[in-house]
């Protein structure tokens, strides 16, 4: 089986056991589960699907201004393919002289260039930290993602208006969040869109993938870091859990609080794993009044266990958790199991038989998804990875309104998350989105 255009050390099916990373259990795995897989085609700046999908990335974000095009060509230019420990500090100096940059800016008082290079310090921060489980130190993770994470909190009051930091109640803690207010009058009652983050993703992600689009809009956006992102991760040690609907119902009625919220226009939009997250969600909470899945994912569990031979499959189905633990471990090479621990970390589990166990509860049956009664936009990018075939098979089982909005490869807006089309993205989603609400 060759590589798909996106599996790699971010992808659930080449990070987890895809067979490109462990071509020892793939190729024991010819009578187990299987997926197709689209040609790798290499056209872009790496030969290496791993860093080529980081370039990417980092291309579609300059579109709302996350970086600038020539830095991120000249960082492919630099870094050798494979090497994750240069490619680690290569992403990570350019963090620093960007955040260097906008200190330098604000410091003489030129508040917009200050906003634009805190911005493309978190990019290259973030960036960064894909590259670390599989470098020479791994545990520089934390301290990267808190200067990431300090870049985000400087740059909140350089916006117009400024992103304005809450707390959300949630069971007996709370979250960290950031209300994004569209210009005008402030106390204009607005429709709202809750912006929900995925596996991965960083908070300045849901800025570049909603935020932006939506505040120009004219919708007010909330975004917050859930279970297993983030703060809530890092800071907090709270954890990934399927029902995600108890996350989302604390979130509404937290905006429900704000006077410039039309409790009548509120969206919820999930990208990456909040395809999953977000119907999830909807399937109970009846107060949202549109959602969108991108891509949709009926079954979080199926990128985790495709690859398993079916020896493994059965060690897992038999609750046989140490001989499972024994012979992945032993399967594993340390590119596999560097993959793996960036996996499994959001789960908080440190068992490779727990975390199996634990995805197969993420999962959407028929049942649940009868459940949702709003209008629910899917996506269904070309040459999807993650979620192959899975958007389709959403969108067939839902009965409330619906659309399926794919993105073709001659688009530019293909692959996972459409990371090279931000503007074509934003139009075409935020269209819908005001149609179906009545703007």
């Amino acid at each position: 089986m060759q590589p798909s255009r996106r599996s790699f050390t971010l992808s659930l099916t080449g990070a987890v056991l895809g067979s490109t990373i462990i071509p020892q259990l793939a190729a024991q795995a010819q009578d187990g589960p299987s997926t197709p897989a689209t040609p790798f085609r290499p056209s872009y700046p790496s030969r290496h699907s791993a860093f080529e999908s980081i370039f990417l990335n980092n291309l579609g974000h300059a579109y709302h201004n996350g970086c600038d095009v020539g830095k991120v060509l000249y960082l492919a230019s630099q870094i050798q393919d494979g090497d994750f420990e240069g490619a680690y500090l290569a992403f990570k100096q350019a963090g620093d002289e960007a955040r260097a940059i906008a200190k330098n800016s604000s410091g003489r008082g030129h508040k917009e260039s200050a906003r634009q290079a805190y911005l493309w310090a978190q990019n290259f921060y973030s960036q960064s930290t894909y590259f670390l489980d599989n470098s020479k130190d791994p545990s520089r993770f934390l301290a990267t993602w808190e200067m990431l994470y300090e870049c985000w909190l400087l740059s909140l009051p350089l916006f117009d208006p400024p992103i304005e930091p809450v707390k959300i109640p949630y069971e007996n803690t709370q979250l960290f969040g950031f209300f994004m207010r569209a210009p005008g009058e402030a106390a204009a009652r607005r429709p709202l869109l809750i912006l929900a983050n995925g596996s991965d993703g960083s908070l300045l992600g849901m800025w570049l993938n909603g935020g932006a689009g939506g505040v120009a809009r004219g919708y007010n956006c909330l975004t917050f870091d859930g279970p297993g992102q983030g703060h809530a991760l890092w800071k907090q040690k709270l954890y990934f859990r399927p029902d995600w609907e108890k996350v989302i119902t604390p979130v509404v009625d937290y905006a429900l609080t704000r006077p410039e919220v039309d409790p009548k226009r509120i969206a919820i939009q999930g990208i990456s794993q909040g395809g999953y997250w977000v119907p999830r969600a909807v399937a109970f909470e009846k107060r949202i009044a549109a959602a969108i899945a991108d891509p949709g994912a009926l079954d979080v569990s199926a990128a985790w266990l495709r690859s398993l031979p079916k020896p493994m499959l059965d060690l897992l189905t038999a609750g046989r958790k140490a001989e499972f633990d024994r012979r992945l471990a032993k399967s594993l090479d340390p590119a596999a199991k560097a993959a793996l621990s960036f996996r499994m970390r959001p789960y908080g589990f440190g068992s490779y038989y727990d975390v199996f166990k634990a995805t197969t509860e993420y999962r959407l049956s028929p049942d649940i998804v009868a459940r949702i009664t709003c209008p629910m936009l899917i996506t269904d990018p070309a040459n999807e990875s993650f979620f192959p075939g899975q958007p389709r098979r959403l969108f067939d089982l839902l009965k409330s309104p619906k659309a399926l909005m794919e993105f073709p490869e001659s688009s530019g807006a293909d692959l996972h998350c459409e990371p090279r089309g931000a503007g074509l993205r934003d139009l075409r989603i935020f269209d819908w989105l005001d149609e179906t609400l009545g703007r």
